[in-house]
């Protein structure tokens, strides 16, 4: 690769910090994020997402901007001015309607829009439906910056496909997909790519091609989830042991290993309303996408009533009754709260007059404060409870003795199925 390249990589959450510290492992890297309190932190190699050791930050991080190998961290605009590739990493959320927002590419591209040069190429991570970059992204590029697409500048995009909290499948070992706005930057967004992804890339034939593909990849996550779902709504009225039945069903060859669960989070949970927003655009309403998100959606409710039919069963007074979560993040060994459905359970686990305390050891008090306006704690409650409920399988969780914390009549519920049979329900 040419060793001019200058690297922008803009917004510096789960996807971006990964991607930036890989590249600046052999380019000039700077790292955007309009949050100065998380670029102060990442300046100090502190990754609040947990998905960056702090020895493997400092390894790349420069204290100035400069053309040296490494990794910039700013919320300067002027410092990623001479920058040649632009990587747009935002999240793309939903509004409560579940409509997509796309006001953080919105703001991100008019960014980069200021600092658009001639040759420049700016290329777009985030989960969007098809059509997004050229249709929503680079008209923001050309009127802010004045310049024309596929002459003056040109786009590309290469869907994330991080995994947070995972420390095994991390960003270099994910195969990726790659397309460019022609294919001669098809070429160039590959190569740059392909010269720091050990596990390869694949070029896709167009940029809705890649748009399309990593849509469908979440989709198709979350449908099969909703059907094993739906499996355990019907099994535990049978009274069948759902994980009991996935087991033996696993011993075929082809069989799909999903489990039930609490489907949250900013991808699977958030991604098929992207493409069925574009569908009904268009005039299609998709039954099968729209199904899955409605019976996902629905399991907060579900867990609570199961919950609580337990209780009745072991004689436990409802109302008034202390419980205690264990984890509100939305996946295990994670500290990522946006979107977590564990707040679905906790809402309507209150609604039968339960008092639930909440512990999780990773997540933010602060953040999980000011999202959902509930208090947690960081470290083990002292007191007993006539519920414990597992919802986060975190390491920390599966070694813990919870006896300790149970009353003589207490239940336990284990919502990730990983607590093995000395529980008295389960998902």
């Amino acid at each position: 690769m040419d060793s001019k390249i200058k690297i922008a990589v803009i917004g510096m959450g789960y996807v971006g910090l990964p991607l930036a510290r890989l590249f600046a492992t052999q380019y000039a890297v700077v790292g955007f994020d309009i949050n100065q309190a998380r670029i102060d932190s990442l300046r100090l190699g502190i990754d609040s997402t947990l998905e960056i050791e702090s020895d493997s930050l400092q390894k790349v991080l420069l204290a100035q901007k400069s053309d040296a190998v490494g990794l910039y961290c700013s919320s300067d605009i002027n410092a990623i001015a001479d920058c040649n590739y632009y990587i747009v990493t935002v999240p793309t959320p939903v509004d409560k309607n579940n409509r997509p927002d796309l006001t953080p590419l919105y703001k991100s591209s008019e960014t980069v829009g200021k600092v658009l040069k001639k040759g420049d190429i700016v290329i777009y991570e985030s989960t969007v439906y098809p059509g997004v970059t050229e249709e929503e992204c680079v008209p923001v590029l050309e009127r802010i910056s004045g310049l024309l697409f596929n002459v003056d500048f040109f786009a590309g995009y290469s869907p994330e496909r991080i995994n947070p909290g995972d420390k095994l499948h991390t960003v270099d070992k994910i195969l990726k997909v790659t397309a460019g706005s022609t294919p001669e930057i098809g070429q160039k967004v590959d190569r740059l790519y392909q010269s720091v992804i050990t596990a390869g890339t694949y070029l896709a034939s167009s940029i809705k091609v890649a748009e399309a593909a990593k849509v469908i990849e979440n989709s198709q996550r979350d449908i099969n989830i909703a059907f094993v779902n739906e499996l355990a709504k019907i099994f535990n009225l049978m009274d069948i042991d759902t994980q009991a039945v996935l087991e033996a069903a696993g011993t075929k060859w082809n069989f799909l290993p999903f489990k039930p669960g609490l489907v949250g989070g900013h991808c699977i949970g958030v991604d098929p309303y992207y493409l069925a927003q574009k569908a009904q655009e268009l005039g299609y309403h998709p039954e099968i996408i729209l199904a899955g998100r409605r019976l996902n959606d629905s399991m907060g409710e579900y867990v609570a009533s199961q919950i609580v039919k337990l209780m009745i069963k072991k004689g436990i007074s409802v109302n008034g009754a202390s419980l205690l979560m264990l984890g509100i993040t939305f996946k295990e060994n994670c500290p990522d709260v946006r979107n977590t459905k564990i707040v679905d359970v906790i809402c309507s686990l209150k609604e039968y007059g339960i008092a639930v305390t909440i512990y999780d050891p990773l997540a933010s008090r602060e953040e999980v404060f000011n999202e959902y306006q509930l208090e947690i704690n960081t470290a083990v409650p002292q007191n007993r409870f006539d519920a414990i409920v597992l919802s986060v399988a975190h390491a920390a969780f599966l070694e813990m003795d919870l006896s300790p914390l149970q009353n003589t009549n207490s239940i336990v519920y284990d919502v990730k199925g990983v607590l093995g049979e000395k529980v008295d329900g389960r998902l």
